[in-house]
């Protein structure tokens, strides 16, 4: 599965394939994927599109994100534009939602075999953030649209296989029960483990850089799990940023096995329970 993003909070679920800005060490890159890093902040204003729009599983997902408030604009299902679906206007191509709609999201919701087709074409058609839950993706497909990301720096995947990524009280992306998250200041990214880690379309680390330099986020929690090296990977950059930064945020970090003592070393503080965690987080900033 891939990692997912929340700002309690923000959660970003980062996918195989959620700061103070004078940190400077830690500023997004001006060039290249990295500098999409920054289209993971979505708020209340966020403009999402669904691809796949009329299916039964985005229908039904439309419904409780509007709900939820999220600012849906429209879909994309071929041959049905210029009709509605939940009163909203459909287009035939993503490229025609842009011209009209300006979504800054896409929530992609079409089958595995049909995935990587409909991300590279929002990536084409320069939506900031593209969400893809799928599962079951086919790894060379990914793999293919790794490289299209890494061609160019106005697009950013989360996904696919993701839980999709959440502000709480003003935008969810993608399929996270929403109603178990409240607005906040702690922000959370986490990922399930799988073997296909270098075709994602954000990982942990894109995830923690976020959160690093975004300025409403007080506190991060990491949320590995078992095969991969991500965490380890996440280990040196938390490292890297508490010797950098005069005042850090607190990181408070929950992996298995050997990942613990290189999450420990990094000077993330590492539990083993998710229920201890808010206690922790409370702790550590003197509440």
């Amino acid at each position: 599965m891939a990692p997912q993003i929340t700002q309690v909070t923000r959660r970003v679920v980062s996918s195989p394939l959620s700061c103070s800005r004078a940190f400077s060490s830690y500023h997004i890159a001006n060039g290249g994927y990295e500098a999409t890093i920054g289209n993971l902040n979505i708020n209340r204003d966020t403009k999402v599109i669904y691809q796949g729009f009329t299916g039964k599983a985005a229908t039904k997902n439309a419904q409780d994100t509007i709900e939820y408030g999220t600012n849906i604009v429209g879909g994309v299902s071929p041959g049905k534009g210029g009709q509605e679906h939940l009163g909203l206007p459909i287009f035939n191509t993503v490229r025609e939602a842009m011209q009209e709609v300006k979504p800054f999201a896409t929530s992609v919701f079409v089958p595995a075999q049909f995935a990587a087709g409909a991300i590279i074409e929002a990536i084409e058609a320069e939506v900031p953030l593209v969400v893809s839950v799928a599962e079951h993706v086919p790894i060379h497909d990914m793999i293919r649209v790794h490289q299209v990301l890494r061609t160019q720096n106005k697009t950013r995947l989360v996904g696919a296989n993701c839980p999709g990524i959440i502000a709480p009280e003003q935008c969810r992306i993608g399929i996270m029960p929403h109603k178990q998250y409240s607005k906040g200041s702690i922000g959370i990214v986490s990922k399930s483990g799988t073997l296909s880690y270098e075709a994602v379309g954000t990982t942990l680390v894109d995830g923690l850089k976020l959160f690093f330099e975004h300025p409403d986020t007080e506190g991060i929690v990491v949320i590995g799990e078992i095969g991969g090296e991500a965490e380890l990977r996440a280990a040196e950059v938390i490292r890297e940023y508490r010797k950098n930064t005069p005042h850090p945020k607190p990181i408070i970090a929950m992996v298995a096995d050997a990942k613990v003592k290189a999450l420990e070393d990094s000077g993330a503080v590492v539990v083993q329970h998710p229920g201890v965690i808010g206690k922790t987080m409370r702790r550590l900033l003197g509440r």
